[in-house]
């Protein structure tokens, strides 16, 4: 078995391909979850809040911001809008009368109409997998774990970096 070198190499600052493949995986996974969005009729955000609310269960305004990154006002419209479209429902919290619950509605329903997307690409993913041996899989799989780890971190440094500014900087 091979040992891990950690940290890993550092690519050559001046390397376009591991910045252009960032980009493109980026890119690709952003409008192919605005695809499944529209397909629902939400937005991206819209859908990625339902998904937290899907895996955490039902939650505070507060709770889902910070699951998400968005501010809390942020929130505020998203849960509007997921409200109106039938998704979510407030309900009074039961220990906090300032506060609401956020609870999803209708999930298999949702999970039905999204479902042959997923699908299919399952199917489209598993034909590029069968083109790499159990040692190059267990490498990527090893990389995008830690791909994950790398870009919470920096969100969470960026939303550090961004919250004292001073409302003359806004």
């Amino acid at each position: 078995m091979a040992t891990k070198k950690w940290p890993p190499p550092t690519p050559p600052a001046d390397s376009p391909s591991y910045e252009r493949m960032g980009r493109e995986l980026s890119d690709a996974l952003i409008f192919f979850h605005e695809a499944v969005a529209s397909h629902l009729g939400m937005s991206a955000a819209e859908w990625k809040c339902l998904g937290l609310l899907e895996q955490h269960g039902p939650a505070t305004a507060g709770r889902l911001a910070a699951l998400s990154g968005f501010t809390t006002g942020a929130i505020t419209g998203i849960v509007d809008r997921l409200e109106r479209g039938g998704y979510v429902r407030r309900s009074p919290h039961p220990h906090d009368r300032r506060s609401v619950i956020i609870k999803p509605l209708h999930l298999n329903q949702v999970k039905r109409r999204v479902m042959p997307i997923f699908q299919s690409l399952g199917r489209a993913m598993a034909v590029l997998a069968s083109h790499y041996t159990a040692p190059e899989l267990a490498a990527i799989t090893a990389f995008f774990g830690e791909t994950a780890h790398v870009l919470r971190r920096e969100t969470t440094k960026l939303k550090r970096a961004q919250q004292p500014r001073a409302r003359s900087d806004r």
